[in-house]
């Protein structure tokens, strides 16, 4: 499946190869611009229905993403699954709940997401959900990229893709990536 998968993001050229600054702030030679794979609107709806598959043994009420790259997984994961799917949003430079969204007390969540390298948007997700009251059953991504230093958010934490992506501090580039102007690609 994730040999697939992999095959179709380069496809779609979603899997972008090049000097990309992550939003860790951390720099890599690889992309995964999960947009670009989930415009097309049949795509989305069969790569995020096996993601809403590998948590459907998992209980939940509801699914909540991080905007804005788990909106459309939050969307189709949440319709695969029959649930109801909210999203956290940017104010001032932290995720918080907005538009009226509510969460109840004990009221189980999935959380979404496209990619992971570290999981600081997933665990700002996880802890809005908690500070609510609410209870997270799992963690579902397209692509973990995290590598050994896969972050444990307290719950199950499942992908389709799993991929050891080299990352390097700003400050420790190897040489042959230092010569490439950087790049960053993805949402704010």
């Amino acid at each position: 499946m994730s040999e697939d998968l992999l095959a179709l993001f380069r496809k779609t050229n979603a899997l972008l190869d090049g000097h990309f600054i992550l939003r860790s702030g951390l720099h890599s030679r690889q992309y995964f611009q999960c947009a670009i794979l989930l415009q097309h609107t049949d795509i989305a709806a069969r790569v995020c229905g096996q993601l809403a598959d590998k948590l459907r043994k998992f209980d939940c009420d509801a699914v909540i993403s991080p905007a804005l790259g788990g909106i459309i997984v939050g969307q189709e994961v949440g319709r695969s699954l029959g649930k109801r799917h909210i999203f956290a949003e940017k104010e001032d430079g932290k995720l918080v709940l907005r538009r009226g969204f509510q969460i109840s007390p004990s009221e189980k969540f999935i959380v979404v997401e496209d990619v992971v390298t570290r999981g600081g948007r997933v665990q700002e997700t996880i802890d809005i959900v908690r500070s609510h009251k609410g209870i997270v059953s799992a963690v579902g991504v397209i692509v973990d990229r995290s590598g050994e230093t896969k972050p444990d958010f307290g719950c199950p934490f499942v992908s389709l893709i799993e991929m050891a992506v080299e990352t390097f501090p700003a400050d420790n580039l190897p040489p042959d990536l230092a010569e490439i102007p950087a790049v960053k690609p993805g949402s704010k």
